[in-house]
């Protein structure tokens, strides 16, 4: 899942890297609201990069979980404990 992720990622800023320079390299030449539109659209794509390589997948382990079967109780216990107290 990492790498569908990772080359997921690489696709879109190289997107938004071929609009943007794109744009202001021969776009503008023949329409600079047609180029500052391609920029628009290039300043959406890095966020949204960001979302997809980021997402976590069915697969994937959370941050906090250790494979440690004992380490995740243990840490499950604490969480309900502190859901409990509040």
């Amino acid at each position: 899942m990492y790498a569908r992720r990772r080359h997921a990622y690489f696709i879109l800023m190289g997107a938004c890297l071929t609009l943007f320079v794109s744009a202001w390299g021969f776009v503008r030449l023949w329409s600079v609201p047609a180029a500052v539109a391609m920029c628009v659209v290039a300043m959406v794509i890095p966020p949204l990069a960001a979302i997809v390589a980021n997402r976590r997948g069915p697969s994937d382990r959370w941050w906090d979980e250790s494979g440690d079967e004992e380490s995740d109780r243990w840490w499950r216990e604490l969480d309900e404990y502190d859901h409990h107290r509040h």
